[in-house]
């Protein structure tokens, strides 16, 4: 047993599952707007929280995870294991008084930042490598511990005047790492893995502490990788049917286990307190971390490049995460942020996986692309609507009261509009895309290209067409 550190082919592993293991790191890290003044932003550290055993008895929260899960290892094989979890430190704001001692404040205003007490993560590891023999019986334990710690960082303007410092403060934190194999009976060599992490912490809350006391003391977000470096693991949540029985009977309490890694491949398993699915993965266009749960990355990165300028400076100086979300939605080139909009992941057994162009995924032109057929052209099109010719530029009047599906319609019956194009999609359906006359929006939906669509027998030819 070891806890150096884990050999290259381990490591290479394990950089394959971190980047999901990242994302469930910082779920929630630190939402939209970004700013520690936000509500969403005062009631943190959501997932995966082993506080003190002192406090898990006071309150609904856990001070320990199980995973519990079935693997074929062969002969000889090792297990590594990686405990990965953030440890909550606390920083506060002084500002420097005429005499030069310093006094708590509640902000340090600079030209590009705000500063304001903020709890920041810091990223822990526990890791071991373990045969798998030796986990038979009463398996292993590995105690560990992180000490207090505390730091100070001066804070200066422009000219080197220092204004104020910041503290950071980590409390102490124990914890133990407990892992045990046992053979089931059966014709198949499958072993059950138990893997246990506690938080031994020895701290005490006082009569009227409340969670935020409870915070620096705790693991955050924690979660397991495990790799078997000869063998693999078993589904936990599309096992074989030989194995339905025995996984039933496996215990998972605060987390949950899924293969990791590429499909098609069992050597690795990620034990998460968010609900995943087997071989989990970042969406290929994401451009970087925005830590918002079930994030919607262009959504999110439109509205934070829309910030005000103050607000862009309290982000700033909550946290270097927050600041690097300011800084990716300032910068993003068009054709990144055209690559959010959407991806129609089904369509790749036709048109093939993306290829990589730069640090931009382009695909290749698919057969569902309007400018793939030069057979059609949404500026030049028509349809006959009543025995007339309708296309860009010619001008309607809107009939939508015979679909009913719209209760905005009820307002542009009868409104006149000008036809912007007109579009065929894949199953020859016909949709013309207009403006409406008198809209004082019209310009900008049209430079946006948001227009509001229409069927041929939804619309009449006006009158001085």
């Amino acid at each position: 047993m070891t806890t150096v550190a884990f050999t290259p082919a381990t490591e290479a592993r394990f950089a394959v599952a971190r980047h999901v293991a990242d994302a469930v790191l910082f779920e929630g890290y630190v939402l939209y707007p970004y700013r520690a003044s936000a509500a969403k932003n005062r009631l943190r550290w959501q997932f995966g929280v082993l506080v003190p055993p002192a406090w898990s008895a006071a309150a609904e929260e856990h001070d320990f995870q199980l995973t519990e899960c079935l693997m074929e290892p062969r002969t000889g094989a090792e297990l590594a294991v990686e405990v990965r979890f953030l440890r909550a430190q606390r920083r506060t704001v002084e500002e420097r008084r005429e005499d030069g001692t310093f006094a708590p404040a509640g902000e340090l205003r600079l030209p590009d930042r705000v500063l304001v007490p903020w709890d920041e993560g810091v990223e822990e590891r526990v890791t071991l490598t373990v045969p798998v023999a030796d986990l038979r019986g009463d398996g292993t334990v590995l105690p560990f511990t992180r000490p207090a710690a505390e730091e100070t960082e001066e804070v200066t303007d422009t000219g080197g005047r220092v204004l104020g410092r910041l503290v950071r403060r980590c409390e102490e934190i124990n914890g133990a790492l407990r892992i045990s194999a046992a053979e089931l009976d059966g014709p198949y060599r499958v072993e059950r893995l138990s893997v246990t992490v506690e938080n031994t912490s020895t701290w005490t809350a006082d009569g009227d502490t409340d969670r935020h006391a409870a915070l620096p003391h705790s693991l955050v977000a924690t979660h397991t990788l495990l790799r078997l470096d000869g063998g693999s693991f078993l589904s936990m949540t599309d096992p074989p049917e030989w194995a339905k029985g025995a996984v039933a009977a496996c215990r998972n309490l605060h987390t949950w286990p899924v293969l990791a890694g590429e499909p098609g491949r069992g050597d690795l398993v990620l034990s998460s307190p968010i609900i995943l699915d087997d071989h989990p993965a970042i969406a290929p266009e994401s451009p970087g971390a925005l830590y918002d749960a079930t994030e919607i990355d262009e959504i999110l990165a439109l509205r934070t490049a829309a910030l005000t300028d103050e607000e862009k400076r309290e982000a700033r100086g909550t946290d270097a995460r927050a600041a690097a979300v300011i800084e990716l939605a300032d910068t993003m080139p068009p054709e990144v942020l055209e690559r959010l909009h959407g991806a129609v992941r089904s369509l790749q057994s036709v048109t093939g996986p993306p290829k990589p162009t730069g640090n931009v995924l382009a695909p290749e032109t698919p057969w569902w692309d309007p400018g793939g057929d030069t057979g059609v052209d949404p500026d030049t099109d028509h349809v006959l609507v009543d025995g007339r010719a309708v296309r860009a530029g010619s001008r309607v009047v809107l009939r939508p009261r015979l679909r009913r599906t719209d209760a905005q319609d009820l307002f542009l019956d009868g409104r006149r509009a000008l036809v912007e194009a007109v579009l065929h999609d894949v199953d020859g359906g016909v949709h013309i895309a207009v403006t409406v006359e008198d809209d004082p929006g019209a310009d900008i939906r049209r430079e946006q290209g948001r227009f509001l669509y229409f069927q041929p027998d939804e619309v009449e030819a006006a009158e001085d067409e």
